[in-house]
């Protein structure tokens, strides 16, 4: 059974510490610029949501790549970027539909998270556990189990009572 990273929203603070522990393991240095997982904020808001790839059952990523890489491992399912292949055409971060795919300037190719080869480093260093790396089955019974319990908070203050009157 593949392994997923997920994430829980209400519990990232946005503290960046993700983006510091993925660049320093994959670059070398503390940059979130060359980070593998970044984060969008609305600090106004208090929204915070780390994005990293999501490894696509079909990656329209390795699709689309001229030069063959982008592979999938399929063993443990993992897409990865083979730098020594990639010729830095950014076609890869054009068919990415969620801005998963990043491209690094320094190294001038793109960049992706391969999860760590299975021991992802933004997990390990993720202070509020926002970050995860379950197995894919029980990390969905968790979200529905999680979206029952919202429902089931917003239901609480809907009168339905009211609402077939209003249909009425």
């Amino acid at each position: 059974m593949s392994k997923i990273l997920t994430i829980n929203v209400e519990k990232c603070t946005g503290c960046r510490t993700c983006e510091i522990a993925c660049s320093l393991k994959h670059a070398g240095e503390f940059n979130p610029a060359r980070s593998r997982i970044h984060n969008i904020s609305s600090p106004e808001e208090g929204f915070y949501l780390p994005v990293a790839c999501l490894q696509c059952s079909e990656p329209f990523c390795v699709q689309i790549c001229p030069n063959g890489a982008i592979t999938r491992d399929e063993i443990t399912g993992i897409v990865k970027i083979l730098e020594k292949r990639c010729v830095g055409c950014k076609m890869c971060l054009l068919a990415c539909p969620f801005g998963s795919i990043t491209f690094d300037s320094k190294e001038e190719k793109a960049i992706k998270c391969d999860l760590c080869d299975g021991e992802p480093e933004c997990v390990a260093f993720c202070a509020t556990g926002a970050l995860e790396f379950k197995e894919a089955e029980i990390a969905v019974k968790f979200k529905k189990r999680a979206l029952s319990d919202r429902l089931k908070e917003i239901y609480k203050g809907i009168s339905f009572k009211e609402d077939l009157e209003l249909v009425r």
